[in-house]
């Protein structure tokens, strides 16, 4: 059996103003369940950018393998998809993406 990993997404830098993440809030996602008690805050302009690469992720693909990360360790970065000002009112949050292996 393949491996399957927990993704714990953490908002590291926010360009702009978001109303949904402060920097550090986290979303986990043990596939197919984002875990709520462990997740601070969630938006679907967020989600919408990371959704093709969640399962992937989540079943073991390298960060690197989907172009996400420079090196070959278990983090990556994604952005969502509001680009923020002058073109809208909100803001755009890089994420890092960890990969932890469950048991």
């Amino acid at each position: 059996m393949n491996k399957i990993y927990r993704l714990i997404i953490t908002a590291k830098e926010i360009r702009g103003r978001c109303p949904v993440f402060d920097v550090g809030d986290q979303i986990v996602i043990e596939e197919p369940n984002i875990v709520p008690k462990k997740t601070d805050a969630l938006c679907i302009h967020a989600l919408g950018s990371m959704l093709s690469m969640i399962i992937a992720l989540s079943r073991g693909v390298s960060l690197k393998e989907l172009g996400l990360s420079k090196d070959d360790d278990n983090r990556g970065y994604i952005q969502c998809l509001d680009p923020g000002f002058p073109y809208t009112q909100g803001g755009t949050v890089i994420f890092e993406i960890k990969q932890e292996a469950m048991e």
